[in-house]
């Protein structure tokens, strides 16, 4: 079926496209170097998951240590594949608002300069190739916080009579926010996807994710809210909430109704093309009904603390308006509920969670 080039592979969304189109009979070509370890430390390392992959995928998946901003060895990867590549699956990123702040020139040189090297390596050596760059809801910056919200018993939520209640759409302003830096950084590789497939005519299509989550995820304090929250409630780890009376509201895709969305774009691909993708009305909670969810799952209290100051250009409330790609794609939509998300989340990390934390004491 030809080779599909994963970057991040060894991350949530990577792994679990590796392991999809594996199975369909694509060749994985996987880029990771385990940034998310210098990121976030070692608890957040993408290593085991990337041993996972290469044991469960066998000779269908080959795996590539560099680093996305090494030209060099993008391009010799590319040229070795060319016409043999059916797409580029971008999901490699440095993911965090904050650690973004404390590190501007790394954060935009692998979010920016990494997906313009990525691009390039692309039109120069396979043009017919798919691109699916994974964005974020984060190119708005604060702009959903201006919305009218009501503040109910334990989260925020839109009037149902405003023109957004059933998510916010693409037409939402990019412009005249505060964003972060990761926001900012972000925002230029989602215009450079966009850019080379209205001006070279490019199959690209960005994917602006609200809260992407899964069994797979290395989930950190800085990124990773759901995976971090029920590795907190299993392992006894106090959590902190920051800001918005815990009411602030996500929705929370897991990551195979993502990957599913990509095959649809494959099998008929649109230039130029950004998309808001996420839980939508299916799939959404706020911080304190997460909190309650993974109680209930897990069968433990959460010791957590509030810390009266939100993190910069945080969302109060965001839902996803999915209906621009259901539009495009009819076939598709979400079907896993929050419950089924952490269940899963659950199910397949808590023994090692609880293993690791039996280590560490």
């Amino acid at each position: 079926m030809g080779t599909i080039i994963v970057t991040g592979s060894a991350g949530l969304i990577g792994s679990e496209a590796s392991e999809y189109f594996a199975s369909i009979g694509y060749q994985i070509e996987g880029i990771d170097n385990d940034l998310r370890r210098s990121f976030f430390g070692d608890e957040a390392s993408t290593d085991r998951n990337r041993r996972r992959l290469e044991k469960k995928l066998g000779a269908a998946y080959r795996h590539h240590s560099c680093d996305i901003r090494d030209t060099e060895a993008i391009m010799k990867l590319f040229q070795e594949h060319g016409g043999s590549v059916t797409a580029i699956i971008h999901t490699a990123a440095q993911p965090s608002h904050d650690w973004a702040a404390t590190n501007p020139i790394e954060d935009f040189t692998v979010n920016a300069n990494g997906t313009l090297i990525l691009l390039e390596a692309m039109r120069k050596h396979c043009p017919d190739a798919v691109f699916i760059n994974m964005s974020t809801n984060k190119v708005y910056g604060d702009t959903p916080n201006r919305l009218p919200l009501v503040e109910l018993d334990k989260r925020w939520e839109i009037s149902p009579t405003h023109e957004f209640q059933n998510g916010i759409p693409e037409s939402m302003s990019v412009d005249n926010c505060l964003h972060s830096l990761f926001g900012v950084s972000k925002l230029a590789a989602d215009a450079a996807a966009q850019e080379y497939g209205r001006y070279f005519g490019l199959k690209t299509a960005s994917f602006r994710g609200g809260c992407l989550t899964g069994p797979n995820h290395s989930g950190t304090e800085l990124h990773g809210f759901l995976a971090y929250l029920m590795k907190c409630v299993v392992t006894r780890r106090p959590y902190k909430i920051y800001g918005y009376k815990g009411k602030q509201v996500r929705d929370n895709i897991h990551s195979t109704d993502l990957v599913r969305a990509f095959d649809h774009v494959l099998k008929a691909p649109r230039m130029g093309e950004a998309y808001n993708i996420g839980g939508g009305r299916t799939s959404n909670c706020s911080m304190l009904e997460a909190i309650d969810l993974c109680q209930e799952i897990a069968g433990e209290k959460l010791d957590w603390t509030y810390v009266d100051e939100n993190r910069v250009g945080d969302h109060i409330w965001w839902i996803s308006d999915n209906s621009k790609f259901m539009e495009h794609y009819p076939g598709w939509r979400v079907e896993k509920t929050i419950q089924d998300i952490l269940v899963d989340i659950y199910e397949q990390n808590k023994e090692q969670w609880l293993a690791t934390s039996a280590e560490a004491r």
